[in-house]
């Protein structure tokens, strides 16, 4: 085959883990999501989103078309929408499995998506690498976070995301998120009362 000069070390990649996926897991379905070029709710609702990430590279962005090329390959179906990331696809598809009685495991590099765990949604999330994963069940998400996957979202609206520019609650860190999620079970109930959240400087 000659040498064309094209980039193809995120394809590679791409191909091991989805390899490694097929082989180790034997799904009976798959299917892959992925972003689109066009701003979504979030990026409208607030300007502030994800805006301190630089742009994607040039030699990735130009992968994508052989990643979604192999993918076809495979015959698995690809999901994107505009408006919409992929995580939130991924969330769509995996309600509608539990709503068929299907089991379901994401995999993503997104913790986010730790959310999305229930007793037919697992998440396979890497520890370094794909090469190295962990699945993660409803046991272990509240072992990693110290609250269920339906706090996870609230937990992370306390803290802040760096990675998509959220700030979080000024002075509340990690620990304090938590105990004030197992105490008040979300953050409406956290308002709800208010008045008893110690220590008081958060109140304000």
């Amino acid at each position: 085959v000659p040498k064309t000069g094209e980039v193809v070390t995120a394809v590679f990649g791409f191909a091991q883990m989805l390899l490694k996926v097929i082989n180790d897991v034997q799904g009976s379905c798959y299917a892959v999501a992925f972003d689109t070029k066009a701003p979504t709710f979030r990026h409208k609702m607030t300007e502030t989103y994800k805006a301190q990430r630089p742009p994607t590279p040039p030699d990735l962005v130009d992968q994508f078309g052989r990643v979604k090329q192999l993918v076809e390959t495979f015959n698995i179906p690809i999901y994107e929408f505009d408006g919409f990331e992929a995580d939130d696809v991924i969330g769509t598809l995996s309600r509608q499995a539990s709503e068929q009685g299907m089991d379901t495991l994401i995999v993503t590099g997104d913790n986010d998506s730790m959310q999305l765990v229930s007793p037919t949604v697992k998440v396979l999330y890497p520890k370094k690498s794909f090469s190295d994963t962990q699945i993660f069940d409803e046991v272990a998400v509240k072992e990693k976070f110290g609250v269920e996957p339906k706090q996870v979202a609230d937990y992370k609206a306390l803290v802040g995301d760096t990675s998509d520019n959220i700030k979080g609650v000024r002075g509340i860190g990690e620990k304090t998120a938590v105990k004030l999620l197992q105490q008040f079970g979300s953050i409406e109930g956290i308002y709800e009362h208010l008045n008893e959240v110690t220590p008081p400087r958060i109140q304000t």
